[in-house]
């Protein structure tokens, strides 16, 4: 019973986060870099298949692939700090080359419901031709099987695509590709590249300086997925207690950022803020207001109110002075106390924090007769926070430390 009910959650907590997603295509500016000894590792980024072939990030962080000036061209990003190149049309003897960069979604795109794409890509300076055939995917795991993709994966259907015979040939200025498709619900993946045959492939010479070679390197940037009519939002209402902050909107984005400006009641002309959400911190009950006016969708409204709870704030210290934690220190068992189990009733999760501030355990809070246990047995001896977190996101701290 318990499995199913924490299955319900899950569902229901994915479905609120779906519906809070306002592009789809997760790190579509390249700026999540994981570090390490290889340059290319960019976060939600990868090969279409098992090879590392794919392309090469491009960081003002990272030397030698630094931005704007690389092996590859001089260019300067169209959003942050990074880009990505990857190699689209090389032909070299028998030798062909195709990079594909596969992006793992946010989620799943919706059935019947239309997004709007956007990329933008540059061709290099090294680059001999320009090329027509730059395109998306959105596709489902039978990516994943592809085992071979350095060659032209032309039985792939692009659902926006760069039209046919406009060949892209600008190496100083980024060309935005755009284009809108209904989803069939199952897409997860969306793979970036050039998915027709060499021999389908419009081009255009511009660059003689390494011929025999063919080849056109392209750099993308800025790639979002937008559902067509995306509502405004501006999180649900909520109560703090004085001095705290909380956040409000839906995660902060590059493509939807610019399109959302905010305002404070009872003033609806001077913006506080243009982002797709932020942490505030109101003294008073304050509603914020959130006017989104994106390429892809009309203009849309949303509001959220803060509620400064001075009543909560009494309840929380009398909480705070009402619950007891023993034995300190403790060795295989803590355990909690309260007389009144009034106070405690709408806290229902624990959370155990090491003292680097990280999350260790997560677990349900159940009182009997006044008491709840909590095994830390598997501890290691140091000072630990025990938070009680309520429905309404009320939280109760208590330090604690192990010591055997």
């Amino acid at each position: 019973m318990r499995t199913k009910f924490f299955i319900i959650i899950l569902l229901i907590y994915s479905l609120l986060l779906k519906g809070q997603i306002g592009n789809y295509v997760s790190n579509g500016s390249f700026e999540q870099v994981v570090l390490g000894s290889n340059p290319k590792v960019t976060k939600s980024w990868g090969a279409i298949d098992s090879s590392s072939f794919f392309g090469t990030l491009l960081t003002r962080f990272l030397p030698p692939f630094n931005v704007p000036l690389n092996a590859f061209a001089y260019q300067w990003p169209k959003h942050g700090n990074n880009y990505f190149g990857s190699s689209l049309f090389y032909i070299n003897g028998s030798n062909i080359i195709r990079g594909y960069p596969k992006n793992r979604l946010k989620g799943k795109l919706n059935t019947g419901t239309r997004y709007c794409v956007k990329f933008y890509c540059n061709v290099t300076n090294n680059s001999t031709h320009g090329i027509d055939a730059v395109g998306v995917y959105f596709g489902d795991s039978f990516i994943d099987t592809i085992s071979y993709c350095t060659v032209p994966l032309n039985f792939l259907n692009p659902q926006v695509h760069n039209p046919d015979n406009n060949i892209i040939t600008d190496t100083l200025n980024w060309v935005a590709v755009t284009g809108t498709f209904v989803a069939s619900g199952y897409e997860k993946y969306m793979v970036i590249g050039n998915f027709k045959s060499n021999s389908a492939t419009d081009t255009v010479l511009i660059n003689s300086t390494y011929l025999p070679q063919i080849f056109t390197d392209i750099l993308f940037d800025a790639i979002s997925c937008i559902e067509i009519n995306l509502p405004a939002y501006a999180g649900p209402d909520k109560s703090i207690i004085p001095g705290d902050s909380v956040y409000i909107g839906r995660e902060s984005d590059f493509a939807i950022d610019p399109g959302c400006i905010w305002y404070q009641l009872p003033n609806t002309t001077t913006a506080i803020d243009t982002i797709s959400g932020m942490w505030v911190k109101p003294s008073i009950t304050t509603t914020y207001v959130v006017k989104q006016t994106l390429e892809c969708s009309p203009e849309k409204w949303d509001t959220v109110v803060i509620y400064i709870n001075q009543v909560g704030l009494e309840k929380f210290k009398i909480l705070n002075e009402e619950l007891n934690l023993f034995p300190i220190p403790a060795k295989d068992e803590l355990k909690l106390s309260i007389q009144n189990t009034e106070l405690i009733k709408d806290f229902h999760l624990i959370f155990i924090v090491n003292n680097l501030g990280l999350i260790i355990r997560e677990e349900e809070l159940k009182f009997e007769n006044g008491y709840s246990k909590i095994r830390t047995e598997d501890l290691p001896n140091g000072v630990y926070t025990l938070q009680l977190k309520s429905n309404s996101n009320e939280k109760v701290s208590k330090r604690f430390v192990i010591s055997r």
